[in-house]
């Protein structure tokens, strides 16, 4: 299998925008703690994480083709480059409109937090802080009710990823803020020296 390194070059030649890599990246931190929690392969659950999204700067796909662009097009890329199957099928199965269902672990972990991880960034950056480590789950949930804020994240697929994960909602957020606390700083969400860990 392809390293990190490898990983991480292949979605920096696609991806120029520095929020879409950090979105990569926050992502990455979730979907890893997801894989240590559960004993599953890290290694594989982060490098599928860390590219789910490496060809969508460039093939946005707003007409949602199930063939053409994101993420069929970086699929395309990831078998030329001898990424494994499971991990290409994992991709593919984050966007509903491939067709392809979510079956294993790892597709419903990379699914579940997605549109959580983007949510969380957005939360953390509208705070006086700036900063994830004063995010508290309560507040994540009072704008999830904001339908102007963040209005770009689903809903729906926020809630239908907990179920997929079997998890109540609340403690899906918890786990995933965890997650990019411990990576803040590669985040950039850090904050500005103001913020205080807060129990989630």
């Amino acid at each position: 299998m392809p390293t990190r390194d490898d990983a991480w070059n292949l979605l920096c030649e696609y991806t120029q925008n520095e929020s879409l890599r950090k979105h990569a990246l926050a992502v990455e931190a979730c979907v890893r703690a997801y894989a240590r929690q559960g004993g599953h392969d890290e290694d594989l659950w982060s490098l599928t994480a860390l590219l789910h999204d490496f060809d969508y700067e460039r093939w946005p796909n707003q007409a949602h083709s199930a063939t053409e662009e994101h993420p069929a097009a970086g699929s395309k890329i990831l078998r030329e480059r001898g990424y494994p199957e499971d991990m290409i099928r994992a991709i593919l199965s984050h966007a509903d409109y491939t067709g392809v269902a979510r079956q294993s672990a790892l597709e419903h972990a990379l699914f579940a937090c997605d549109e959580v991880a983007g949510f969380l960034t957005a939360c953390s950056l509208v705070r006086p802080s700036k900063s994830i480590l004063d995010l508290e789950v309560s507040s994540v949930k009072k704008r999830l009710k904001d339908k102007a804020f963040a209005r770009g994240v689903n809903r729906e697929d926020v809630t239908k990823g907990a179920e997929e994960l079997g998890l109540p909602l609340d403690e899906h957020i918890a786990n995933c803020i965890a997650a990019m606390r411990a990576a803040a700083d590669t985040l950039g969400l850090a904050g500005t020296g103001a913020a205080t860990p807060a129990s989630a």
